[in-house]
């Protein structure tokens, strides 16, 4: 019989991050690709790992993301929710230390919509007078 796989979901703004751990050396896969080709910017991995160096599992696991939507910010933020929730999953030691830190709660903000009669969502036309 098969193990079941756990998949954890992250989310930011418009982003979705699905995530499964797998005991293993600290491989990350990003849609089939090395942190590295994935997420240029030394920031975005830097958030990634940030769950993972907090609990000390950086040799651990192996981790397998599939993220989708969104920007690169956006889902540099989902990744890491997954991670979290997957490594709160795991050893109950963790969730204290990841909620503390805040990576246990999804950040909620998203962009405003636009409105008719506005520039933006907010930001009405210029008023001319002639």
């Amino acid at each position: 019989m098969k193990k079941k796989i756990d998949i954890f979901v992250g989310r930011r703004k418009r982003s979705v991050a699905r995530v499964r751990l797998i005991p293993g050396k600290g491989k990350v896969t990003i849609n089939n690709r090395k942190i590295d080709d994935y997420f240029g910017r030394k920031t975005y991995k830097m958030i990634i790992l940030q769950p993972i160096e907090l609990t000390d599992s950086k040799k651990s696991y192996d981790i397998y993301v599939n993220v989708k939507g969104g920007g690169l910010t956006g889902q540099a933020g989902a990744v890491r929710h997954g991670i979290s929730r997957a490594l709160a999953a795991n050893d109950s030691e963790n969730r204290s230390i990841l909620k503390e830190n805040g990576f246990l709660t999804r950040d909620s903000r998203k962009v405003e919509r636009k409105k008719p009669g506005m520039r933006g969502a907010r930001r009405g036309f210029q008023f001319s007078k002639r």
